[in-house]
C-alpha cells in the first residue's frame, strides 16, 4: 500500500511538473539589482497605491532592517525604480523611515482629500503589547511626504499606535469616502486592543492642512485583544457596506458586521468562519462559484488552510481540497485570475524557515450547479523553495493586461524583492476597472460586477488591504478568455451603486469609473445587462447567440 502510495505521489507530481508553469522569473531584467532599488535587507508588507500622483500605480514595500521602498515603473527603461531615495529633498525621503521596523503597509485617502495616506505598521523591539517606536501616517502636504502622526496636535491627542501589529487595512465604516485605518494588534494581555485611527473631522482644519486624528475602535466596537494577524474589508455580508474579517492567532476569528451607523458586531461564530484552534496569516475576498455572495479563503500558519464559500443566512462552509489545505509556513494569500481564462486563482507564498517549503498556485474554477473544482497549477520559477517569503502583491506595472506578481523576503534571511511575469494568456480577452470616491481617491471596499456574453456575472472587490501585512493594487482585474463585458456595475461602501454599458473601445483596457453625482445613479434592465441579442437567465447568466 505505502509503494502504491508513493508511485501515485509521483505520478501526480511528475503531471504538474510537465505541465505548462504559470510564472517566470523577470528581476534581473526589470529591478535593478542594487542597494537603490533592490537591497538585500528584510523586507515584509507591500502595498500598491499612486504615491506621486501622476496616475499611475506604485509599489510601495515595508523595509525592516533597511529603508522603505517605492517602486515605479519607467516605460522608457522598462524598470521598476526606487523613487524614494536618500535625499532630504526628494518629496518621498520621510517615507523611507529608517528608524522604523515596518512590517505591515495600507494605503487610503484619510482626510478626503482625493489622495491617499500611506501607512507604515511599525514593531520595533516587539513581538506583542507596546512597543518603543510609533507607527507612520504619512500625508502628501507642503510639496512632500510628511507625518501625520507626528504633528504636534497628534502628539498631544495620544493616537499614535505604539504596539506590536500584524497587519493594517483601510475600511469606509461610515460610507463618507473618508478611511479608517485598521490596525490588528497582537496584544499581551490587556495591552494592544485592534485599533481604528481616522481623522477627527470636528478638530480638523483641512484649508490650513491639519488633520487631526483619533483611535475610534473602542466606539466602533473592534477593540478587542487578540493575537492579531491577517485583515481584509469589504462587502463580505453587508450588501455593500464594508465588513472587516480578521484571521487571529491564539483565539478565534473576528466577523465584523457593519451596522450601518459606524459600528460593528462579531459574527464569526454564528458564520461558522471562528477557526479557534488555528493561526491565521494571509487573506483574501473572492466570490470563485459566481453567485454575488462574498467568500474567504485565507492559510493557517503550519496548519490546514481554508476556502470558506459563503451560502445562505451568511454562513460559511470550509469546501478546500487536501492539497489545497495541506499545512505550510504560510505568509500571502492572493486570489486572482493571473492567467485572463475567467477562472480565478490563488497563490500562497510560504517562508522557508526550517527546510524547503515552495509556494504554490491552484485554480479555483467555477461549475453551474455545484462547488467549484481546485485543480493544482505548475507555480514555475515563482516556487522559490528557499525563499524567505514575507509578503506579496499583484499589479499590472506595464499595461499589458497581464498581473505581475511581486514577492518581498526577509525575517529568516535577508533576500531581495523578486518580480514575476505570467507564462500564458496573451491573447485572453481583460478588463480593468478603477472605481472612485466622491473625492476622486481609489474606492477601497468598493464592490465590481461585470456581466459578459457568454459567462454571465463576475465579481470583485477592491482591495482595501488584503491579508497579512499586503494590499493588492485597487484595481478590479477581469480576465476573459475569449469573452467580452457588455455591462458593468459599481457598489461603493455608502449603498450608492451605478450600471452602465462598456462600449466597445472599453475592451481590454483600464476604465475609470466616478462617484455617481446626485441623480445619476441607474439600472440597466436585464436586456442592457447582457447587450443586445442576450437576455439574463435565472442563474444570472447572459444567455443568446449574438
Amino acid at each position: 500500500m505505502e509503494t502504491l502510495w508513493l508511485c501515485l505521489l509521483c505520478l501526480s507530481v511528475s503531471r504538474l511538473s510537465r505541465a505548462s508553469s504559470m510564472f517566470s522569473v523577470v528581476t534581473d531584467s526589470v529591478l535593478p539589482p542594487d542597494a537603490l532599488h533592490n537591497p538585500t535587507q528584510l523586507n515584509y508588507g507591500m502595498a500598491v497605491t499612486d504615491v506621486d500622483g501622476d496616475g499611475d500605480l506604485e509599489v510601495v514595500v515595508a523595509g525592516y532592517n533597511g529603508p522603505n521602498l517605492v517602486l515605479k515603473y519607467d516605460p522608457g527603461q522598462q524598470k521598476l525604480v526606487n523613487i524614494a531615495v536618500d535625499d532630504p529633498s526628494s518629496p518621498f525621503y520621510a517615507l523611507r523611515d529608517t528608524q522604523g521596523n515596518a512590517i505591515g503597509v495600507t494605503a487610503c485617502d484619510v482626510d478626503g482629500d482625493g489622495r491617499e495616506e500611506i501607512y507604515f505598521l511599525n514593531t520595533n523591539n516587539a513581538y506583542s503589547g507596546r512597543a518603543t517606536y510609533s507607527d507612520k501616517l504619512f500625508k502628501f502636504r507642503n510639496g512632500r511626504f510628511e507625518d501625520l502622526l507626528s504633528d504636534e496636535l497628534n502628539l498631544r491627542r495620544g493616537v499614535a499606535n505604539k504596539m506590536a501589529g500584524r497587519s493594517v487595512a483601510c475600511v469606509d465604516r461610515k460610507g463618507t469616502g473618508r478611511y479608517s485605518v485598521y490596525v490588528a494588534n497582537y496584544a499581551s494581555g490587556n495591552v494592544g486592543p485592534h485599533a481604528l485611527i481616522e481623522m477627527d473631522e470636528a478638530a480638523s482644519d483641512l484649508s490650513r492642512g491639519i488633520i487631526a486624528l483619533t483611535d475610534s475602535g473602542a466606539q466602533a466596537g473592534i477593540n478587542k485583544y487578540t493575537g492579531g494577524r491577517g485583515v481584509v474589508v469589504g462587502p463580505i455580508v453587508s450588501d455593500s457596506r464594508s465588513d472587516v474579517f480578521c484571521d487571529n492567532e491564539n483565539g478565534p476569528n473576528f466577523l465584523f458586521r457593519n451596522n450601518g451607523d459606524g459600528t460593528f458586531s462579531d459574527i464569526a461564530g454564528q458564520a461558522g468562519v471562528e477557526d479557534s484552534h488555528q493561526h491565521g496569516r494571509g487573506v483574501a475576498l473572492a466570490d470563485f462559484n459566481g453567485d454575488g455572495k462574498t467568500d474567504i479563503v485565507y492559510g493557517n500558519w503550519n496548519g490546514p488552510h481554508r476556502l470558506y464559500m459563503q451560502g445562505s443566512n451568511q454562513k460559511f462552509r470550509n469546501i478546500a481540497t487536501q492539497a489545497f489545505s495541506s499545512p505550510s509556513p504560510i505568509r500571502t494569500v492572493i486570489a486572482a485570475d493571473f492567467d485572463n481564462d475567467k477562472q480565478l486563482e490563488v497563490f500562497f507564498n510560504n517562508i522557508a524557515y526550517r527546510g524547503h517549503s515552495p509556494n504554490r498556485i491552484f485554480r479555483v474554477s467555477r461549475r453551474s450547479g455545484s462547488d467549484p473544482s481546485i485543480e493544482e497549477l505548475n507555480v514555475g520559477d515563482a516556487a522559490e523553495p528557499q525563499g524567505r517569503g514575507t509578503g506579496a502583491t499583484v499589479t499590472d506595472f506595464d499595461g499589458d493586461g497581464l498581473l505581475d506578481l511581486l514577492i518581498a523576503h526577509g525575517e529568516s534571511a535577508k533576500q531581495p524583492i523578486s518580480v514575476y511575469k505570467v507564462t500564458q494568456g496573451s491573447t485572453n480577452n481583460w478588463l480593468r476597472v478603477v472605481p472612485r470616491t466622491r473625492y476622486g481617491a481609489f474606492a477601497r471596499g468598493a464592490k465590481v460586477v461585470v456581466f459578459t456574453g457568454q459567462s454571465g456575472s463576475h465579481t470583485r472587490i477592491i482591495d482595501g488591504g488584503s491579508g497579512y501585512l499586503c494590499q493588492m493594487e485597487p484595481v478590479a482585474h477581469f480576465g476573459l478568455g475569449d469573452d467580452k463585458v457588455v455591462s458593468l456595475e459599481v457598489y461603493w461602501p455608502d449603498g450608492k451603486s451605478i450600471s452602465r454599458a462598456l462600449r466597445e473601445e472599453e475592451a481590454n483596457s483600464t476604465v475609470e469609473v466616478t462617484y455617481p453625482k446626485e441623480g445619476e445613479e441607474s439600472r440597466l434592465t436585464a436586456d442592457s445587462q447582457c447587450g443586445s441579442g442576450f437576455t439574463l437567465n435565472e442563474q444570472g447568466r447572459c444567455t443568446g447567440t449574438n
